[in-house]
């Protein structure tokens, strides 16, 4: 079972930037597609996006769409996640997760979880 750590939370205000990392440990992460989901107060966890293992196929949920960019490097076992134009609604905790499955990953379908990163965006 892969191992993850995210990093680069912090505080941003409105419109500004943020990159997440997420450092995975073991040889599987290759094999592994890879999300981002998120929690705010209050409410569900909920999707955010995902990469397949090769990176070359990503999808997004509608609320990001066209701000926020999944990529990966499987060479430095990293998945990150680019945010763009940031609204005080993308405030939440963002969790990094390992799916054996592409197309379900946004269903919860993962394997593994990251104990997350706190993501502030002010107005």
């Amino acid at each position: 079972q892969v191992q993850l750590v995210e990093s680069g939370g912090g505080l941003v205000q409105a419109g500004g930037s943020l990159r997440l990392s997420c450092a995975a440990s073991g040889r599987t992460f290759s094999s592994k597609s890879m999300g981002w989901f998120r929690q705010a107060p209050g409410k569900e966890r909920e999707f955010v996006a995902a990469i397949n293992r090769s990176g070359g196929s990503t999808y997004y949920a509608d609320s990001v769409k066209g701000r926020f960019t999944i990529s990966r490097d499987n060479a430095k076992n990293t998945v990150y996640l680019q945010m763009n134009n940031l609204k005080p609604e993308d405030t939440a905790v963002y969790y990094c997760a390992a799916s054996t499955a592409f197309y379900t990953l946004h269903s919860g379908v993962v394997n593994s979880w990251g104990q997350g990163t706190q993501v502030t965006v002010s107005s």
